[in-house]
């Protein structure tokens, strides 16, 4: 018996110790473009610095809202959380840059737009807030100036731009920079090798830092470590928030799920996500759902005809009395762009809606910023 445990326990010993050394050698081999990466940015923050290039300031309250790592750290759902605190007091405008829209300049992002028009979060947000202005453009400073020209549309009090850390073509009178708690820029590379888009110095041009996907518990201790590790400056300030999960939502029926799903696990589910980290969600419905298989795409993924076979027939695959498909939110709007869907998906589609949860009370103190900051100015 203790042979046979022996024979299985090495060949997996020694696939991982290979994987980590076929990992090293690509990030060895890498490394020579993420130091010239570095230099790059560097050479090219420095000349805003300097104000050898000029940032445009507008005469409106503009709220920039980033992270300097690839990947997924909540942007969407932080704008929307600040286009929710703003919407019944100020005539509030989103502007991105559309990512992976296949339009170029500047476009009004209107419920009945496509993704391939104007991107997949504009949409997202647009279709949950119908009352705001909702806006994209790969040039920030073109993108308010035209929204500032309305053009028969409202004229916005307050311009929230969504993943503008790195423009700096435009200064913000607000910069908020979201870390994810889970992956440690102080322990992170530039690109290609790390997820590093910016150097950690650059935090110095945030107002506000904001750790997202916390744990719903953060001590002092480990927020004052947080803290220290990346250097709160004088005038900063740093929250923490965590990602919470609402009722789930039919993406076209009207067929809205049964108590039963959330008091005892008794559905099984395909969960297709498209999204940069799909972790916590699947730790989420693990606790609710008798069992689940997954399909996962890359962030920003469009939905081919293939994948729809592929989906429809895992799905049929689910060996359950009751059973659903739950994707998120913005695959939801993906999902939803396409014509080829067929009943069984159309009639099972499911998306859970997420919202953010400051932790340690820190949402009156940020609230009461944010809405100091747009009213005085």
């Amino acid at each position: 018996m203790e042979g046979c445990i022996c024979l299985w326990v090495h060949p997996f010993s020694y696939l991982s110790f290979s994987a980590k050394k076929e990992q090293l050698m690509i990030k060895l081999l890498l490394y020579p473009l993420s130091l010239l990466y570095g230099v790059v940015v560097y050479f090219r923050n420095k000349i805003y610095d300097l104000g050898i290039k000029k940032s445009k300031k507008f005469d409106l309250p503009i709220i920039s809202v980033g992270n300097i790592t690839v990947g997924g750290t909540g942007k969407t759902p932080h704008v929307e959380y600040l286009v929710n605190l703003l919407k019944d007091e100020f005539e509030v405008a989103t502007l991105s840059r559309g990512y992976k829209r296949k339009t170029k300049g500047f476009f009004y992002v209107d419920t009945n737009s496509t993704i391939q028009e104007v991107g997949d979060e504009p949409l997202q947000i647009k279709m949950k807030f119908t009352d705001i202005t909702v806006s994209v453009c790969e040039n920030r400073v073109v993108g308010v100036e035209n929204l500032l020209k309305h053009g028969g549309r409202k004229v916005p009090e307050v311009v929230l731009l969504d993943d503008a850390f790195q423009h700096r073509r435009i200064t913000p009178g607000m910069n908020i920079l979201l870390i994810d708690y889970n992956r440690p820029i102080h322990k992170d590379t530039f690109l290609p090798t790390g997820r590093l888009r910016e150097s950690i110095s650059q935090t110095k041009r945030a107002n506000v830092m904001i750790f997202t996907k916390c744990p719903d518990i953060l001590n002092l201790h480990q927020q004052k470590n947080l803290q220290d590790k990346v250097g709160l400056k004088p005038g900063q300030e740093i929250f923490f928030t965590s990602l919470g999960y609402e009722k789930l939502k039919p993406v076209f029926s009207a067929n809205y799920i049964d108590n039963d799903f959330y008091e005892k696990p008794i559905y099984s589910a395909l969960i297709v996500t498209g999204i940069a980290s799909p972790k916590l969600m699947h730790k989420y419905l693990n606790k609710i759902l008798k069992d689940f298989e997954t399909i996962t795409f890359p962030d920003h993924y469009n939905f081919t005809e293939g994948d729809i076979i592929t989906i429809q027939k895992k799905f049929n695959g689910l060996n359950s009395e009751k059973k659903i498909i739950i994707t998120t939110e913005k695959d939801a709007v993906r999902l939803k762009d396409r014509e080829d869907l067929p009943n069984e998906i159309i009639n099972s589609l499911y998306y859970l809606p997420i919202k953010v949860k400051f932790l340690a009370n820190g949402e009156k103190t940020f609230n009461k910023k944010i809405l100091d900051y747009v009213g005085s100015n």
